[in-house]
């Protein structure tokens, strides 16, 4: 090792590797060198000090492993369809949204036009001005869906009246909820609340919830957790591309929803709502990957991401060994395919709690499944593939049930650790909707994003100020 490098090149035919700055491999390629770059990059700027700390925290290698083997092993079964008011006691006058908390002066468009939405669907208000006053005069109450065990899409809006999906973790005796899908375009979660979006809120509670209740309680329980990792042989990374999910699911759900205490009007209603939504499944996958961050969240030493949610202005992250605080920056624009004449200028940061995909290691992260899914969020092929195989450089392991088959069946980059994302610089992939910045829009696009950069080094530097 001691031979100068001059002795090295004077070897027949020399391979070198190379890391780091590009002018060395470029000085060696123009002697006839060959060259095999490294794709390495220095930690992010700042963090030299928490990243020695953090790395020599003697709890980490154990509580990481801990917390993926609960991440990977946690069940979810749908057991049950309740309304929010009884299955999370929310209390008339409370709204639930999505990500981390915020105030009603820093909301979104579609966050804000969801809640005006809310408040007349529950009765607070008579009109839509009406409700904007009282919103904005603090009448009412705002709190995120995970600090309630659920989750919600988009702006995640939940109020006492709407049905949730109950799933139930057996492993650890837990359970998640998430409101119904309300399909696309023009719905609530988007950020619209014309009349025909408040009409369709009072069917889903008049008829579907009560249906779907009466198929859960006398065939369920369904295994939800099985079906993800079936959908993702079958050209689904359950968050975006849905479709296969969609029909397992509503396989499951025939037998009873045909047989429900309820008008055949109602049920044939109930069926084509629920059979021409391609993304019914979707609030059934996330409560399920809730449930596998749920398992894996409160280690202490644990680096590992639990949440990852967007309100529309913020983008925060909570870590297993850091308890409930969120870190938190400005949530970025997703990149990709409009609607319509839909431009990128009517485009809304990044919003919703279905980035708890992500987290649980299907959706962005597992596109290599998904080729399709380029269609409707833009890239091609050939990223849909390296992102995938990118996210393995920041996660734990790999996931034993959901599997990738142009991949050899590798299991899907699961357990995000904060330090290797501060590392590497590698940001989580996430693929989503794109709601219209200004309120009652509704859906503009779906396209490809990524956390804002400074909610890790936050989450590092919280993990060594916590270490012993």
């Amino acid at each position: 090792m001691n031979q100068p490098l001059h002795g090295l090149l004077c070897v027949e035919s020399p391979s070198v590797a190379t890391a780091g700055v590009q002018l060395f491999a470029d000085a060696l390629r123009g002697q006839a060198v060959t060259v095999t770059e490294a794709d390495w990059q220095p930690p992010m700027a700042g963090t030299e000090t928490d990243l020695a700390t953090v790395l020599a925290d003697a709890r980490r290698a154990e509580a990481n492993a801990t917390a993926y083997a609960r991440l990977t092993a946690a069940g979810a079964e749908l057991c049950d369809v309740k309304q929010a008011k009884d299955a999370l006691g929310l209390e008339r006058g409370t709204f639930l949204h999505a990500g981390p908390p915020i105030e009603w002066e820093r909301m979104s468009g579609p966050l804000k036009g969801a809640l005006i939405g809310a408040v007349l669907f529950e009765g607070l208000a008579d009109n839509a001005e009406r409700a904007e006053d009282d919103l904005a005069a603090g009448k009412f109450a705002f709190e995120p869906c995970h600090h309630r065990d659920a989750v919600g899409p988009m702006a995640g809006v939940v109020s006492p009246s709407m049905w949730m999906y109950g799933l139930r973790d057996e492993v650890h005796d837990a359970w998640s909820w998430c409101s119904l899908n309300e399909g696309l375009g023009k719905v609530l979660r988007y950020g619209a609340y014309g009349p025909e979006v408040i009409d369709r809120l009072h069917w889903m509670t008049d008829v579907l919830g009560p249906i779907l209740q009466q198929s859960v309680r006398r065939t369920g329980p369904f295994d939800i957790k099985a079906i993800l990792a079936q959908m993702l042989q079958m050209g689904d990374e359950g968050h975006n591309r849905n479709r296969a999910g969609s029909l397992m699911l509503l396989r499951e759900l025939l037998p009873g929803m045909i047989t429900a205490d309820a008008s055949s009007a109602d049920i044939a209603e109930a069926v084509r709502f629920s059979g021409a939504n391609e993304h019914f499944f979707l609030n059934l996958g996330m409560p399920a990957c809730k449930l596998a961050t749920m398992a894996a969240h409160g280690i202490p030493g644990s680096s590992l991401v639990t949440t990852m949610a967007r309100n529309g202005t913020d983008f925060g992250i909570r870590v297993s060994g850091t308890s409930d605080q969120w870190f938190t920056g400005p949530a970025n624009t997703p990149d990709g395919l409009f609607l319509g004449d839909y431009g990128p200028d009517d485009a809304n940061p990044d919003i919703g709690d279905s980035a708890i995909t992500e987290t649980g290691g299907i959706g962005g992260f597992a596109m290599a499944a998904a080729p399709a899914i380029v269609k409707f969020v833009g890239g091609d092929v050939a990223f849909a593939l390296r992102a995938t195989q990118t996210m393995y450089e920041i996660t734990h392991g790999e996931h034993p049930m959901f599997q990738v088959p142009i991949l050899d069946f590798r299991g899907t980059p699961t357990g995000i650790d904060v330090v290797s994302v501060v590392r590497t610089g590698i940001l989580p992939q996430i693929n989503t909707g794109m709601a219209g910045r200004v309120a009652g829009t509704g859906q503009v696009g779906a396209g490809l994003v990524t956390p804002p950069a400074e909610c890790f080094p936050a989450a590092l530097a919280a993990l060594a100020t916590a270490t012993p």
